[in-house]
């Protein structure tokens, strides 16, 4: 045997044979390794997608309740056949909701060397940031002197002769008119505003057009009336929030944005009202964050980490 191997020594085919074997070894050590390594990073990059958007669905809960965002959580990852990998969940109403989420994952090349399987993790966590540039607001606006009480009954006066000395202004959104301005009440404005925008005030009498466009908005939402966690009630509508910034000849010309509230539509207008009547509610909505912008309650959410 030993002048087996001796001579193996002094073949330099042998050589090349022991060479090529252990090259062999390493090439297939490193693929294994290369597997194993892809594997955990799938596994770890699918988890992070599935925390993202568990957080991202569950912080639209956070002006609700905290039983609302748990289940919105945990539908999310049903829905990803991936229950079971909550670890741990935290959640600061009005503010954000954080979650780990763990897998265990099973090694292939890795268990010859004892190292049978791996647990990832992966975090995310997402938050409220206050609306300062929206699509889809409707041409009504609020004075930002005038505090707000949420879920207190208010009126949003709509007829020309009040609302300059009411709480209320009415917005000439994309251009003057009763047509263009029933057509934004009804449908919502669909180019974007943003704090800092000069919007021109509405005149003439548009009592008439406000009506129709909410009885329209009231008869679209089947749910039940006082439900404000819903999110596709066309009782709800996107207001401005403004300052004054050009007055003349006894008329507010001009207002600054500087916010943007929510306004649930509580009850239809008869054919003498001149004013709508709702309750501003906290809610998350689309729309992005702009420094500056006024808190009245309405938010849009985003990664936080």
């Amino acid at each position: 045997m030993q002048l087996f191997f001796k001579r193996m020594l002094k073949d330099e085919r042998g050589n090349a044979l022991i060479f090529g074997i252990g090259a062999l070894i390493i090439l297939l050590g490193m693929a294994g390794l290369a597997i194993d390594g892809s594997l955990l990073f799938m596994n770890k990059s699918q988890l992070q997608k599935e925390a993202n958007a568990a957080v991202l669905s569950g912080s639209q809960e956070l002006t609700n309740t905290e039983q609302k965002v748990t289940t919105t959580v945990q539908y999310i990852l049903s829905a990803h056949k991936d229950s079971a990998s909550l670890e741990k969940i935290n959640i600061d109403m009005g503010k954000k909701v954080a979650i780990t989420l763990k897998k265990t994952v099973k090694l292939t090349f890795s268990s010859l060397f004892g190292f049978e399987k791996v647990d990832v993790r992966a975090r995310a966590a997402a938050g409220l940031a206050t609306i300062g540039n929206a699509v889809g607001a409707a041409p009504l606006g609020i004075d930002e002197s005038i505090p707000l009480e949420y879920y207190k009954t208010y009126q949003l006066k709509v007829d020309s002769s009040d609302s300059l000395t009411g709480n209320f202004g009415i917005l000439a959104l994309g251009g003057p008119g009763a047509k263009t301005y029933e057509e934004n009440l009804r449908y919502g404005y669909q180019s974007g505003i943003k704090v800092g925008d000069i919007i021109e005030t509405q005149t003439g009498n548009i009592a008439g057009s406000t009506r129709s466009a909410i009885q329209e908005r009231v008869d679209g939402c089947t749910q039940p009336p006082g439900d404000y966690s819903l999110r596709n009630c066309s009782r709800i509508i996107l207001v401005l929030v403004y300052k004054p910034y050009n007055y003349g000849g006894g008329q507010m010309k001009q207002v600054q944005v500087s916010g943007f509230a929510y306004f649930y539509i509580t009850n239809p207008m008869s054919s003498n009202d001149t004013s709508i009547n709702g309750v501003f509610i906290k809610r998350t909505g689309l729309g992005s964050y702009v420094e500056g912008s006024k808190d009245r309650g309405a938010y849009s959410i985003r990664l936080t980490e």
